[in-house]
């Protein structure tokens, strides 16, 4: 487990856009051909990547606040506490999503976005 300053530039570049709510610095983080996984919906490429981030992102004023950030075999692994002016219905008081993130040539070409809930056994 490691900080945000421990962050890839680009993974950090990513977080602060989105706090920012700045459409166009969040879609700068993705290669062209990029892949967004959330909420079990696939978004490909950089068009529908925006569309996603305009309506979702920015649209909803999301925030994040890191809480862990683990180096997974070159895979960086962010969980974060998530707040905004989307629809909290069914949503814990405290939303926590996890977000994978997989980077190649200071891009980001995978971000897989979950709620995760703990294992029974």
């Amino acid at each position: 487990m490691t900080d945000t300053a421990t962050l890839a530039p680009v993974v950090a570049e990513h977080i602060a856009a989105v706090n920012a709510f700045d459409e166009d610095a969040i879609v700068a983080t993705f290669a062209d051909d990029a892949l967004v996984n959330d909420a079990h919906r696939e978004f490909w490429g950089l068009e529908a990547i925006r569309r996603w981030v305009a309506r979702e992102l920015v649209g909803d004023r999301v925030t994040v606040e890191v809480t862990e950030v683990v180096d997974h075999q070159g895979e960086t692994i962010v969980r974060g506490r998530y707040d905004g002016d989307f629809d909290k219905t069914n949503l814990p008081d405290e939303l926590i999503l996890t977000n994978y993130f997989t980077v190649r040539d200071g891009k980001i070409v995978t971000l897989i976005v979950i709620r995760n809930t703990p294992a029974s056994y």
